[in-house]
């Protein structure tokens, strides 16, 4: 499973980020800047961390990020680390 969080670069104006750091200091709250972007969490099988780090970073190159507009950072998580670890709070 990877995580692949998406967002504009920092030299691209950020209209939605814009927007919300608006409101929230419509709110009285001390907003300096707001920047958006995306998380999407994808479940695949891969042989070992390095080959599920090299597909998440192929489907941010490919598909999941506008390289022109924006950039983005891939975080791989071991399903059966995760598992394990439940498994031994359990016991």
């Amino acid at each position: 499973m990877a995580t692949i969080r998406v967002r504009p670069k920092a030299e691209v104006r950020d209209p939605q980020g814009e927007a919300v750091a608006g409101a929230l200091r419509s709110l009285g709250m001390d907003v300096a800047d707001v920047r958006m972007g995306k998380e999407i969490v994808v479940r695949f099988a891969a042989s070992d961390e390095s080959a599920a780090r090299a597909a998440a970073n192929k489907m941010g190159d490919e598909l999941l990020a506008n390289p022109v507009i924006e950039e983005f950072a891939v975080q791989v998580v071991q399903v059966v680390q995760v598992v394990q670890v439940v498994q031994e709070a359990a016991e």
